[in-house]
């Protein structure tokens, strides 16, 4: 009497249809995070600017964890050995570094010459 009715019938088959269809959605949700995750990658690349008074000027990967940083505060540029867990100032420059874009097939050379400033600074 308070008992909802029963209908007879067959549960429903999962065909093909159906798993196309969860399929697709599951391409989509995955196209989803790696979209977004490209996007936050992106920004972050971008976003080197730390405040107003602190620019980070270049980074050097030194090994899988590992990095050195070029810093910009106020008018000193901080060399710094960045790893899990600490961070150390290699050396501060006395005479600024000046890091303008070079024309186009001189950027290795301004490259070579940073990782030439780091091995001085860390006595290679």
């Amino acid at each position: 009497m308070f008992a909802a009715p029963q209908t007879p019938g067959s549960p429903h088959p999962i065909g093909v249809g159906g798993l196309g269809e969860v399929a697709f959605a599951l391409i989509v949700v995955l196209a989803a995070i790696f979209v977004v995750a490209w996007i936050v990658r992106r920004m972050r690349v971008t976003g080197n600017r730390v405040g107003s008074a602190i620019d980070i000027l270049a980074d050097v990967h030194l090994g899988q964890k590992e990095r050195a940083v070029l810093l910009k505060v106020g008018q000193t540029q901080i060399l710094l050995g960045v790893a899990p867990g600490r961070v150390n100032t290699l050396h501060v420059l006395t005479e600024p570094l000046d890091l303008a874009k070079p024309p186009l097939g001189t950027s290795e050379d301004s490259r070579n010459s940073f990782r030439a400033l780091l091995m001085r600074s860390l006595g290679k």
